[in-house]
């Protein structure tokens, strides 16, 4: 099981960046996968998920309205568009599927003026 974050950069406060997850070693198709992220000196927080089918997202309520989670099942491939980006978004954003304990590297995500 490999997951593969990017799309991370440095942004200025309400910028947009669009992070992507590439999955492997699993039925893609069945679980439901997260998004989680870290800010430095804090722990590992939920960020959003999608189930399997991608009918269902829900999203932490620090993020509602401005992060959108999508997946291709076809193409093993997750998404995290983010919109109206504010400096408490700062961290490593990573990936990950339920019922299996592999994370990726992470990809960073820095939003500073």
């Amino acid at each position: 099981v490999q997951f593969v974050e990017s799309g991370g950069g440095s942004v200025e406060p309400g910028g947009s960046l669009r992070l992507s997850c590439t999955a492997s070693g699993f039925d893609f198709r069945i679980p439901t996968i997260k998004w989680y992220r870290q800010a430095p000196g804090k722990e590992r927080e939920f960020v959003a998920r999608i189930d399997g089918t991608g009918r269902r997202r829900d999203y932490a309520d620090s993020v509602k309205g401005r992060f959108t989670m999508s997946r291709d099942n076809a193409k093993k491939t997750l998404s995290l568009q983010m919109n109206n980006l504010k400096p408490e978004d700062t961290g490593v954003y990573y990936c990950k599927a339920d019922g299996y304990a592999t994370w990726g590297q992470g990809t960073q995500v820095t939003v500073d003026s």
